[in-house]
């Protein structure tokens, strides 16, 4: 009809445990085939279905090290099986008369429905998948239509990665400038894995800097790493910073704007999705979803949408200014620090995980303290400026916002690390320590 099916390679899993289940799925039309539960099998897994208890007594999933040490898997043993699946797979090709799986896809001709069943099964119709008569000539996946994502027209194509060429290699701090629209899609992500290459994630902050003009397109700064900071300076639409890697991200409106960048909306919905690391600094608001899944990024924004910090695990995150509602639902981890000068953050507050407080400890208030202090340097906020020259005022509209077990979890590590063990060692004993007191 249009063409899509020969553009793309269909895969299938789900229980592929022998030749036969390949057979049939490429049969069916699949192209590439995925396999979990039976190459983990051969690799020592018994199916304890304990994997989140980091119980496992193979020593597949968990953390534990004397547990670890029962795991016996080697990669010869998935390498082995795989290879007899194959043989199995090329005896029924055989007795199909079917010389390659390229041929065998699609051929559902090669399959009828078994005789003889009773019960539900029989109940089932099979009639559209088995019926081929609305299929003129077999379809496939054609390598001669392999899409053209035309890379080389992108900007990190066109001038990033000719502008840094020179110095990529020594690591040698520069800094350039750009336009940006927003139908550049992923800006800095292709160079950003350039930089990975080279130097994976050991270069200084600011190392390379990319000062962007305009609207910045869906996932702007995707993936940066650690060296790369990208400075934008008009607007960008969703899934800005995705999955940032150690990069820093900066964004504010032209200096000549007249609008209160405290009020209007700069960065668009699931910004920071999935965040590792790194720091953004947004002097505007962001939309909804802001640092859903964030792990370990650093973030300071001057208003959030709906459902702000949304299954965060790690990282810090600053709001100066308004809150959504149902903030940090299903947060687990990390830190908020938002200001409640309405008081009304215990109405948009998802309280299922979270304890909520004034920002009364001295860590507390420096860290705090300090990052709106970066904020402002690196992007000039007029909000930022005014909290930090009335510190003491707007302190204690601060709430920090921190899930109950985290907060657990740091004072087991804290106290731990105390008696001399290493961060690893402590994490791993306050991990049992909380496990075995529930």
């Amino acid at each position: 009809m249009n063409d899509l099916r020969n553009k793309v390679v269909i895969e299938t899993d789900g229980k592929l445990m022998n030749g036969r289940d390949v057979a049939i799925a490429a049969m069916l039309g699949a192209e590439e085939f995925g396999f979990a539960t039976a190459p983990l099998v051969t690799l020592g897994c018994a199916m304890m279905r304990v994997c989140n208890l980091d119980t496992c007594p193979f020593g597949v999933a968990t953390q534990n090290p004397e547990l670890r040490k029962r795991f016996c898997g080697k990669p010869e043993y998935v390498i082995n099986f795989m290879k007899f699946v194959a043989s199995e797979l090329r005896e029924y090709m055989s007795k199909l008369g079917v010389k390659t799986v390229d041929e065998l896809v699609g051929r559902i001709d090669l399959i009828k429905r078994k005789e003889g069943i009773t019960g539900q099964a029989a109940e089932v119709d099979l009639s559209n998948i088995l019926d081929t008569n609305f299929v003129s000539e077999k379809v496939e996946y054609n390598k001669k239509s392999l899409y053209d994502f035309k890379l080389e027209s992108t900007l990190d194509e066109r001038i990033l990665c000719k502008e840094f060429a020179k110095v990529l290699a020594k690591g040698t701090k520069k800094k350039v400038e750009v336009n940006v629209k927003n139908t550049d899609r992923s800006f800095g992500t292709i160079f950003g894995s350039e930089v990975t290459r080279k130097h994976y994630n050991n270069l200084d902050d600011d190392t390379f800097t990319v000062v962007c003009n305009g609207s910045g397109g869906q996932s702007f700064g995707a993936f940066i790493p650690k060296g790369l900071t990208l400075e934008l300076v008009g607007d960008s639409n969703d899934y800005f910073g995705k999955g940032l890697s150690g990069g820093k991200l900066v964004v504010y409106p032209p200096k000549d704007s007249t609008f209160d960048a405290g009020n209007n909306i700069i960065i668009g919905n699931v910004a920071l999705y999935g965040a590792t690391s790194g720091k953004a600094f947004i002097n505007g608001v962001a939309g909804e979803r802001f640092c859903v899944r964030n792990s370990g990024a650093t973030a300071v924004v001057e208003g959030v949408g709906d459902h702000g910090c949304e299954y965060m695990t790690g990282g810090r995150v600053v709001v100066i200014g308004k809150t959504g509602k149902n903030f940090a639902a299903g947060m687990s981890g990390g830190v908020a620090y938002v200001l409640d000068e309405e008081r009304d953050l215990y109405t948009k507050l998802n309280k299922e995980m979270v304890h909520f407080s004034e920002v009364s400890e001295k860590y507390d208030i420096i860290e705090l303290k300090t990052l709106i202090e970066e904020h402002v340097a690196a992007t000039g906020s007029q909000r930022g400026k005014k909290i930090l020259d009335n510190f003491d005022e707007y302190l204690p509209k601060f709430k920090k916002i921190i899930p109950h077990d985290y907060k657990r979890m740091m004072a087991a590590i804290a106290a731990y690390e105390e008696k001399g063990l290493t961060n690893e060692q402590a994490q791993i004993e306050a991990f049992y320590e909380i496990v075995n007191n529930k």
